[in-house]
């Protein structure tokens, strides 16, 4: 039977006497994709960090290749051929795409001069390898984030990789560039590289995967083949519960509910063109469509983020004049960008800070901040929308992505906001945490809010909306009952260019 090259077991590791892992177990063989699956906080990030170099185990054995290990940095474990391909890409964008992947361990000429022609040969041959076509002195910062992220994998197999990490790696990846990692993926597994994929996506984990890891609270639940068992049965390990992902099948909003948002024929050339919808209260309005259809430059125009060429906009029957994020509050509409940590929330900023930040001035007075109000509206909200926080004077950067969600979320409902916009609300989330978010936002139908959701995942669209609006090219292309709609008609629509009518 194979050997597996790399063997982890046992491992534990203490931070200021929290145990991040307790018992964790993980082995790797040639030529496997292996997936590392958990909620966030599960210690998949902690546990890779010991593999590369980045932290030291307190407890348990790491073998490679059949060896010991005993890794002190980072560039040990490079040197031996340990490499990870973070989510968040450590490009210099000012480089050449050659200088990228040979920084550090650049050749020069004379003892003195950097041989760029030499790095570019290099980089041509080991692209011409890997199927590559990106010109070796293309400037990083000109290339897409999928471009960008077969640099950093063509940069880990120059260092002869053994095993190498993808974390989270189709995160801001289109369909087409999540296929064509796919293809370096399968081409890598030919060459008998071991790879470890973390994702919150369960169906890449079965579709690329041939084993799957399941962590949960730092420790090791389980190993399963992928071919032999189901998404469900994964996500009970992750979760230890079951979490049911139908499809919702009839609107739970009335004919004769209230219109309380109508945009006509918005335009903000050339991203939104001629748009025109409505919003009635209670209501999730899914927005579906492909990267770049302009479902994001909509709602940012609606919010005035950005100021559109011409269009109307109603709330309640009355028009309102937004030019600004100001006037978008001031008319009962809240934001939830997609970028979360540029847009949603300060990070260095307590829970209760980020919490009151549209609302401020209803917690201050003759210039003085109420801040006992503040600290009880603040821990009523984590308490209504079970926000895992030890306090809300913790920095919202050290919470996980679905609870800085959950801050996000709470501003905006103490500033009782009737129309909220939830631009991919689960991206980056676990699936634990997903079904919290989805629960809250049927939770908040029911009050009476109305929700516009823009999702780039289907089964998030389907399992959501009462009605869905589809757009392609900046246009919206069609709008679906939830009873009528499904895959096939959505993708129809996101797909049906001008030229083709």
């Amino acid at each position: 039977m194979q050997t597996p090259i790399l063997k982890m077991q046992h491992i534990t590791k203490e931070f200021t006497g929290v145990k991040a892992l307790k018992d964790a177990n993980l082995d790797l063989y040639a030529g496997e994709v292996h997936a590392l699956v958990g909620e966030n906080g599960a210690g998949k990030s902690t546990l890779m960090k010991i593999l590369t170099g980045i932290h030291q185990k307190n407890g348990g054995t790491i073998e490679f290749m059949g060896k010991p290990l005993h890794l002190k940095s980072p560039k040990e474990a490079q040197d031996m051929g340990i490499i990870i391909v973070h989510q968040e890409l450590n490009m210099m964008n000012h480089l050449s795409v050659a200088e990228n992947i040979f920084i550090g361990r650049e050749e020069k000429k004379l003892g003195f001069w950097l041989d760029d022609k030499s790095i570019n040969q290099k980089t041509a041959e080991l692209f011409q390898k890997l199927g590559i076509s990106i010109s070796p002195t293309e400037t990083i910062g000109n290339l897409t984030v999928g471009k960008q992220q077969m640099v950093e994998i063509a940069k880990a197999i120059s260092y002869h990789a053994k095993i190498i990490i993808f974390d989270e790696p189709t995160a801001a990846l289109t369909e087409t560039e999540i296929n064509e990692l796919f293809c370096m993926i399968a081409d890598l597994k030919k060459k008998g590289v071991g790879m470890i994929y973390i994702s919150h996506r369960m169906d890449e984990i079965e579709r690329i995967t041939d084993r799957v890891t399941v962590m949960r609270d730092g420790e090791y639940i389980g190993t399963v083949n992928t071919k032999d068992t189901t998404k469900d049965e994964i996500i009970n390990m992750m979760v230890g519960r079951v979490i049911y992902e139908d499809p919702k099948t009839q609107s739970t909003v009335s004919d004769d509910a209230e219109t309380v948002l109508q945009v006509n024929n918005l335009t903000m050339y050339p991203h939104v063109k001629n748009a025109s919808f409505s919003l009635k209260k209670g209501e999730i309005l899914g927005f579906a469509g492909l990267m770049g259809a302009g479902r994001t430059e909509l709602a940012r125009a609606i919010f005035g983020a950005d100021k559109p060429d011409s269009g109307t906009v109603f709330i309640h029957g009355k028009r309102a004049e937004i030019s600004s994020p100001m006037d978008a509050v001031a008319n009962g509409i809240g934001y939830l960008s997609e970028d979360r940590k540029r847009y949603g929330v300060a990070v260095d900023l307590s829970v209760s800070e980020n919490s009151v930040m549209p609302s401020l001035k209803k917690f201050s007075s003759l210039g003085f901040v109420n801040s006992a109000a503040i600290h009880k509206v603040s821990s009523e909200y984590c308490e209504k929308l079970k926000t895992k926080t030890p306090s809300v004077h913790q920095l919202v950067r050290n919470l996980s992505g679905g609870n800085q969600q959950k801050v996000v979320i709470a501003k905006w409902l103490i500033q009782n906001s009737e129309i909220l916009i939830f631009d991919e609300p689960t991206r980056g989330i676990d699936v634990g945490a997903k079904s919290e978010i989805y629960t809250l936002m049927n939770e908040l139908a029911q009050m009476g809010k109305s929700i516009i959701m823009i999702s780039s995942e289907l089964t998030e669209v389907l399992r959501m909306s009462d009605r869905i609006i589809v757009m392609c090219e900046g246009r919206i292309t069609g709008e679906l009952d939830i009873k009528d709609a499904n895959q096939e008609e959505i993708m129809k629509l996101a797909t049906k260019r001008e030229s083709a009518g």
